[in-house]
């Protein structure tokens, strides 16, 4: 054992083995952290179930409150009260550990992403945008920004970058003055039919975008009599303009065009669209109508336009009461199931773009309290509804606290990243039961959209609450490589937080990588063109956010220390593969999101500290990232199922101290990190 291991371990023998040495049935050298866990930077959990310990009374007595509030709230699952709300209301814990609370809430730490004055950037047009605290893109643009800056003493240059709404044409300058009056030319009504369905398909397990009763009602009408239907029932025909134009988008083969596929219809929706004053007058259709146009517009990088349309559905829907208890015996059974499904689609999806802006949330959760709607044969539904629900909350709750505006909230930083780890590794185990992905296992069925989706979403949890001490560490590394690989292994516990950052990263590209091929091996017909049909799932934006997000954790960690990660390059590789997949298939925002990153990846490997003096980073940038194979396959990755569990995540929120609050306010003073 080496001299750091025995200063940092715990000198006490233990009669057990550790978890992971248990597991692999190898010999445990019984210390804490033991041998070969430490060797491999991993965490060390040991079962210590069978050591007696002495407690208090107190103790004991809190404990059986915690669990009949546990049992009381699995009784409301029909009835999602704040899942943040419930575990702020809960009692207090005894004296010591308010007292170990306290101590951590005077630490004065903060996150460099949200302290000093606003950031702002421009784009070449002279256009200027926020930088949000807790958005991917502004993430990434900061990082590309003072990487380039600390290289070379001059600002990013912005000509090539991705800037909101300059990727696609919609082929209309928004202008009711221009608003031509004839319509589009509508599909037959079977093609419509098979739009309609495709969106069912790949948006329907996620969001409520239509009422198939109402909807499919008044598409027969329209295709009776299309001039009767659109002068009686005007919303219907915006709303079939928007559905259509989403399910040509979803189905779209190849797309080489900058004008995006379906926008003839979405660009005529947007026209006829009324002031919102008429809107409000059929609130449940013009909500739904809303949500289609925001999640268009959020797939083609128009998030500003996007939220602003979701925030105009989220005030209807509040000014209809759709976030309250709605009365079935005054209202009916069918407009209330409606309005639960609508409003927590609304709350969903704001709740995500909310977070993708880096913006404060609209509307607290103590204010809201719906039920879930039903699911007629399909329970699961209702789960991961719940749960994606939950998720959406610890965002919120992460957003407002380790994000906090000008820092005033977080300045109990890293207590709020525990506690928001806490959160969320107290649904995993709810999440792992009900949707296993079995990763590491050869299914016929495969990997399921909705499970992807939602454990996706819980590794964008972990990765949102602990990658600003990752840009804490990045700026050390521009002030003194050597004071930051030595403030760093100076805490076994922060570096352990970095860890669990980075292997959240590695579980989502795992994630997309097995959807992507699956996808791959499961191409279908289209009925009405004999052409092959492609993975639709690349024009949602969500994937392709996740993707990015992982490979920013993933470039910045070796930049920091090589041991952070033994080699970026596979990882980056599959990162490539995934974005080279959307790519073909007429993503033209994945193509500007590999350029930001094949960008960061050549700035960031000039910060290597085993780069050769000759080497510079744009000729690096071609080894780094080469044109990939048709077959190729990443060699020499992690197992599927090797990434960190929920035990060994909780041990490391656990592990934070006081001692560590303390450390970080040190270090960051010290190295003037703001």
């Amino acid at each position: 054992m080496d001299g750091s291991h025995k200063e940092n371990g715990i000198r006490k023998r233990s009669t057990n083995a550790c978890q992971r040495c248990r597991k692999q049935k190898i010999k445990c050298s019984g210390f804490q952290p033991c041998n070969t866990c430490h060797k491999r930077k991993l965490t060390c959990v040991f079962d210590d179930r069978d050591q007696k310990v002495l407690v208090t009374r107190g103790f004991i007595e809190d404990l059986q409150r915690r669990i009949a509030l546990l049992e009381r709230d699995e009784n409301d699952l029909s009835s999602p009260h704040s899942y943040v709300e419930q575990e702020r209301a809960r009692p207090d814990d005894g004296g010591e550990e308010d007292r170990y609370s306290q101590n951590l809430e005077d630490a004065d730490l903060t996150n460099p992403l949200s302290t000093g004055p606003s950031a702002f950037t421009t784009s070449m047009t002279g256009q200027t945008f926020y930088l949000g605290t807790s958005s991917n893109w502004s993430f990434a643009r900061k990082i590309l920004g003072m990487t380039h800056e600390h290289l070379y003493n001059s600002p990013l240059p912005t000509d090539t970058l991705l800037f909101e709404g300059s990727t696609y044409d919609l082929g209309w300058d928004g202008l009711r003055t221009t608003v031509y009056a004839e319509a589009p030319i509508v599909p037959t009504l079977d093609y419509s039919i098979y739009l309609i369905n495709a969106v069912k398909f790949h948006a329907g397990q996620l969001y409520h975008l239509f009422d198939e009763g109402t909807f499919m009602g008044g598409l027969y009408a329209f295709y009776e009599d299309p001039q009767q239907q659109m002068a009686t029932d005007g919303l219907w025909y915006i709303h079939y303009l928007a559905i259509v134009a989403l399910g040509k988008a979803l189905v779209v083969q190849r797309n080489r065009d900058t004008r995006p596929p379906g926008c003839e219809f979405f660009t005529r929706a947007l026209q006829l669209l009324p002031d919102t004053t008429h809107l409000a007058r059929d609130s449940t259709i013009a909500t739904e109508i809303l949500c289609c146009i925001s999640l268009y517009l959020q797939a083609l990088d128009h998030r500003n336009s996007a939220h602003n349309y979701i925030g105009q559905a989220m005030r209807i829907a509040l000014a209809q009461g759709m976030h309250t208890d709605m009365p079935v015996l005054h209202l009916g059974e069918a407009l209330v199931q409606r309005c639960r499904k609508i409003w927590w689609t609304i709350y969903v999806l704001d709740r995500q773009m909310t977070s993708l802006m880096g913006l404060p949330q609209s509307i607290q959760d103590s204010h809201i309290h719906p039920q879930l709607p039903s699911f007629p044969g399909s329970p699961q539904k209702v789960v991961a509804l719940s749960m994606q629900i939950r998720m959406c909350q610890i965002i919120a709750e992460i957003n407002s606290t380790v994000y906090g505006a000008d820092g005033r909230l977080n300045r109990k930083f890293l207590l709020r990243t525990k506690a928001a780890l806490a959160s969320t590794t107290d649904l995993a185990g709810d999440l792992q039961r009900s949707f296993d992905l079995q990763l590491d296992k050869t299914t016929i069925s495969g990997v399921s959209r909705m499970s992807a989706h939602l454990h996706l979403l819980y590794h964008q949890c972990i990765v949102l609450a602990t990658r600003p001490l990752l840009l804490c560490f990045l700026k050390m590394r521009f002030q003194s490589a050597d004071t930051c690989l030595e403030t760093l292994n100076s805490s076994a516990n922060v570096l352990r937080l970095l860890q669990v950052c980075i292997d959240s990263a590695q579980q989502q590209l795992n994630i997309l990588s097995s959807l992507y091929e699956q996808s791959l091996l499961g191409e279908q017909l289209d009925l009405f063109t004999n052409a092959k049909l492609t993975p639709a799932d690349s024009f949602l934006p969500f994937d392709l956010e996740s993707t990015f997000v992982s490979s920013v954790v993933l470039l910045m960690a070796p930049a920091i220390d090589s041991a952070l990660l033994e080699s970026r390059r596979p990882w980056l590789h599959k990162s490539y593969l995934i974005l080279d997949d959307m790519i073909t298939r007429g993503n033209l925002i994945a193509q500007y999101r590999k350029n930001e990153l094949e960008q960061m990846s050549a700035l960031l490997y000039q910060l290597a500290p085993d780069r050769q003096p000759d080497d510079t980073g744009k000729g690096k940038e071609l080894e780094l990232s080469p044109p990939l194979p048709p077959a190729y396959r990443v060699p020499d990755l992690p197992g599927l199922g090797d990434g960190l569990t929920t035990a060994e995540i909780m041990a490391v929120a656990e592990s934070i101290d006081t001692g560590d609050v303390d450390w970080v306010a040190h270090a960051v003073t010290e190295n003037q990190i703001w």
